[in-house]
């Protein structure tokens, strides 16, 4: 009987140590029960589900929060995604990048970019529930 001979394959890890810290120690998960916008996005190739709710303040995004079912890239973008936009004002929100996010989880595998992609798109779609007149200053 002919012997296999098995080595020892070096394989680099899939996933980066900043998006696996999003992923098990998330940032800002929940809910805000007093939210000026809510937006839940699914993608309906994989299924993954991103909800956002957001506070403003006049200074921007007081409070962020999300909630999301899916892929472990999709909640990593999804916690990394509140860290980026607290704070700023809605105008600077909107023009994060998907580079933006996957430099913030310390990279994506190509087949993962699209979670980057729905973050931002429930983002956005939050943003847009923001009347400009009622936050002071435009913001």
């Amino acid at each position: 009987m002919k012997q296999l001979r098995l080595t020892a394959l070096k394989i680099d890890p899939m996933y980066s140590a900043q998006l696996l810290d999003h992923f098990q120690n998330p940032r800002n998960a929940g809910e805000l029960s007093d939210a000026d916008a809510v937006a839940e996005i699914q993608n309906p190739v994989c299924g993954d589900v991103i909800r956002l709710s957001l506070k403003m303040h006049a200074d921007g995004i007081e409070e962020i929060r999300f909630k999301a079912k899916g892929c472990v890239p999709a909640i990593a973008c999804a916690s990394a995604l509140t860290e980026l936009a607290r704070g700023k004002p809605a105008p600077e929100a909107r023009r994060l990048k998907r580079d933006d996010l996957i430099a913030a989880v310390g990279g994506l595998p190509p087949a993962s970019t699209h979670a980057a992609q729905l973050a931002l798109d429930a983002l956005s779609t939050a943003l847009s529930q923001i009347n400009p007149c009622k936050t002071p200053q435009g913001n």
